[in-house]
């Protein structure tokens, strides 16, 4: 599974830009896990349907993946206990 595209929404980007690099490295290591196997991620159900999450301690990390269109798309970054 080749994924083409990788998008971050505005708002991933404020968010991430605001952490310390080691939070930052928790997240990319999660990032590079989901483009090796967009699949990865718990499938959320409700409003949230159609997204997935991965858990970068103590964050959740948000993505689309739109398998026709072999792309990924980065929406949200919030901390656990705020959902």
């Amino acid at each position: 599974m080749v994924v083409e595209n990788v998008d971050k929404d505005t708002h991933f980007e404020k968010l991430f830009s605001k952490l310390d690099n080691n939070q930052k490295e928790k997240i990319k290591t999660q990032i590079r896990k989901i483009i090796a196997d967009p699949e990865v991620g718990k499938p959320m159900r409700y409003a949230r349907k159609g997204t997935r999450e991965v858990y970068a301690k103590p964050f959740r990390l948000s993505y689309a993946y739109i398998p026709k269109e072999s792309r990924i798309i980065f929406l949200d970054l919030y901390h656990k206990d705020e959902q």
